[in-house]
């Protein structure tokens, strides 16, 4: 069987059940008691075992299966939990991520796992410290499980007493699937649809609920009366593929169950037997079609809702290019449409942009990828940094099904590592230090995300130190970053932003933990790069937050454009405040800088002319025509020659060679053939 056409779901999947492990085993460590949460990793190993071994990397089934025993032995209480255990299951998930990204590289998937291996190996012989108690208490649930798989309500054993006396026979079916079963619970309904024409069904332990949605290991029981013999029974759902084993047990009830049920039950002569197991037949069966029948409808409900498929990225791409050739013809037709102002064919061409718009919409969804993608991998990071330093952390994270680009996406997981390392390393104080200022021992880091108008804010709160000001402002003139009549004009927001420049560090030494005294510089050139900002806030003694502002998308951007004598110009919309007239008269200078009184605030005035190079072929005008633009709490009045209107266009990339242009973010194609320069609004407010 050729197996490369599953490797992509394979390697999918294989990561959705180890960022699974991850999150369960930080919830285990919370909740060391909670077996439920056991079972969930056990399942994802077990699931991610079978994969493994159908694609053929033993490798990666062989160390899955160890993992697997450990934690066999955890949810039977054979062993007690502790946090050395975790250690040792972190260290084998992350060499099964090691093997997945080797396999996704094109690799074998093999990789030196001896030592984790060993380690694995010594804790399921208990060759670990861990409770003496352990295996009685396991002794006891042994025998509590049995006793729960072989217990049955009043209802229940008389349904089975009185059919007794009918013929019937009540059996106990134990039933094992083969451990590389993929689809359990289609394996399930086709034994029930076996037994169906043998006898009734009675009770299955898991519930039918937790058998349908897979909630088991490999067995179950089924409680089933029929007449046919046990052997009869056993041929019967053998025939069923990925059947392991197969157990048919009588059921037999103690004297003392039976005298105490009929204490209950009174006697009833055989044809009043008959009718009241007939009735009770009756209103079982009608039960069970109306619970199938809302089974259906809610299964219905949930594939309607839940209906999706995988699709390349690649392919998502190739989409998004054809649309945007097809966005830049929607503008060439637009403008023929204007220019022959004839009717029928400006209609056409709205109905086409109402249907083009729509199709945007459902593209630029399709693209959409929420943030917990990235958020997923921190809670375990900060898990590992916080025993590190030493410190007590809580991580939250909020707003995680906030949606972004999937280009953005890609790019934004390595400044936010970096700004969580940070805040861990040089915001949260030790315990000591927090209980030596009336705080929490257990310091708390933020994590949110959330829409606002076209943007995606990201911010990381935390309530640590906060930020030295003045340690800051020493180390800045020290490095010559910024002048001393420049320092003492600076708010204390712009002192904080400092620690974003170029080779600025506070460290008093060079640590793993938050860059290697690289600074944050790299953080704020990679959301810039984006088309986005980084803004901090911090009070000394309380805490800091530091707000990253993206774009929802990178492809397609509403643009307001404008000329400048001969060349035309995009402004992105969501840059701009509005646009306004300056009377010549109304221009001022000041501190060597031209600028406008703007509703009571002093603007810098920016002549795009001048700062582009444009040569002059039109005389200039009485007033001034400005776009206000802003970039965080800080504005700019771009000066052009004049509005040409709001319009839809799509983001070029200038390429490598011209990639250092300066306050130049892209280029697009107009309807009229000429090519616009994108203004890069962030670049020009510094």
């Amino acid at each position: 069987m050729e197996m490369n056409q599953y490797l992509e779901v394979f390697i999918e999947e294989s990561k959705e059940h180890l960022q699974a492990c991850n999150e369960h085993l930080l919830e285990l460590e919370k909740n060391p008691g909670n077996i439920q949460i056991v079972n969930e990793i056990f399942r994802s190993a077990h699931t991610l075992k079978g994969m493994s071994a159908t694609m053929g990397y033993e490798d990666l089934a062989s160390l899955t299966h160890q993992m697997e025993n450990v934690l066999d032995a955890i949810r039977n209480q054979k062993i007690a939990f502790t946090p050395e255990i975790l250690d040792v299951i972190f260290l084998a998930v992350d060499d099964l991520e090691a093997m997945i990204a080797s396999i996704e590289t094109g690799g074998d998937g093999k990789k030196n796992v001896e030592s984790v291996v060993k380690k694995l190996a010594a804790i399921e012989k208990g060759e670990v410290i861990f409770d003496v108690a352990a295996e009685e208490v396991a002794a006891t649930v042994a025998v509590e499980e049995k006793n729960a798989a072989a217990s049955y309500d009043d209802f229940e054993i008389t349904v089975m007493k009185q059919s007794s006396e009918q013929g019937f026979f009540p059996y106990e079916i134990s039933v094992t699937l083969r451990q590389d079963c993929l689809l359990k619970a289609v394996r399930v309904f086709m034994i029930f649809e076996a037994l169906e024409s043998l006898g009734e069904v009675i009770k299955a332990n898991p519930s039918v609920e937790e058998l349908e949605e897979e909630k088991f290991d490999d067995s179950f029981i089924i409680t089933f009366i029929s007449k046919e013999d046990a052997d009869g029974i056993k041929a019967r759902v053998m025939k069923v593929s990925e059947v392991d084993n197969v157990e048919v047990k009588p059921v037999v009830f103690l004297e003392e169950t039976i005298v105490n049920r009929e204490s209950i039950v009174p006697a009833k002569s055989s044809d009043a037997a008959e009718s009241e197991l007939k009735d009770t037949f009756e209103s079982q069966t009608q039960q069970e079609e109306n619970n199938q029948e809302e089974k259906a409808a809610t299964a219905v409900s949930a594939k309607q809702s839940s209906k999706t498929i995988r699709v390349n990225i690649e392919r998502l791409d190739i989409l998004m290019n054809l649309f945007e050739e097809l966005v830049i013809d929607r503008g060439r037709l637009e403008q023929i449409s204007q220019d022959l102002k004839d009717q029928e064919l400006h209609e056409t061409v709205e109905r086409m942009s109402r249907t083009t718009g729509d199709l945007q919409n459902i593209i630029l969804n399709m693209r959409m990828v929420p943030v917990e993608t990235v958020f997923n991998r921190f809670p375990r990071m900060v898990r590992q940094l916080a025993r590190d330093l030493n410190k007590k952390i809580n991580l939250e994270i909020v707003g995680a099904e906030t949606e972004l680009d999937r280009t953005v996406i890609d790019e934004i997981g390595d400044p936010l590592v970096h700004l969580i390392r940070n805040a861990l390393d040089h915001g949260i104080e030790t315990p000591e230090i927090r209980r030596a200022s009336n705080k929490n021992e257990e310091g708390t880091v933020i994590l949110r995300a959330y829409h606002s108008g076209n943007h995606v804010f990201i911010e990381l709160e935390d309530d640590g130190a906060g930020i030295n000001k003045k340690k800051v402002l020493e180390r800045a003139l020290n490095k010559g970053i910024i002048s001393k009549e420049a320092a003492n004009s600076l708010t204390d927001s712009q002192i904080a932003e400092l620690i974003l420049a170029s080779g600025f560090s506070t460290a008093d030494k060079i640590s793993d933990i938050s860059g290697r005294g690289v600074g944050l510089d790299v953080v704020k050139s990679t959301i810039e790069a984006l088309g986005g900002n980084i803004t901090i806030e911090s009070q000394e003694g309380k805490g800091s937050l530091f707000s990253i502002q993206l774009p929802l998308t990178l492809s397609i951007i509403s643009v307001m454009l404008v000329e400048i004598q001969e060349e035309k110009y995009a402004i992105p919309l969501s840059s701009i405040i509005e646009t306004a007239i300056v009377n010549k008269e109304d221009v001022l200078q000041g501190h060597n800088q031209t600028v406008i009184d703007f509703r009571g605030k002093v603007v810098p005035l920016l002549f795009l002319k001048d700062l582009f190079e444009v040569p002059a072929t039109k005389e200039e005008d009485e007033f001034y025509s400005v776009v206000i633009v802003r970039k965080g709490d800080k504005l700019a009045a771009l000066v052009v020659d004049s509005f040409i209107g709001q319009q839809e266009v799509v983001l070029k990339s200038l390429g490598s060679y011209l990639s250092y242009a300066f306050a130049i973010s892209g280029a697009t194609i107009l309807g009229d053939g000429q090519v616009a320069l994108i203004v890069d609004c962030n670049a020009l407010i510094k």
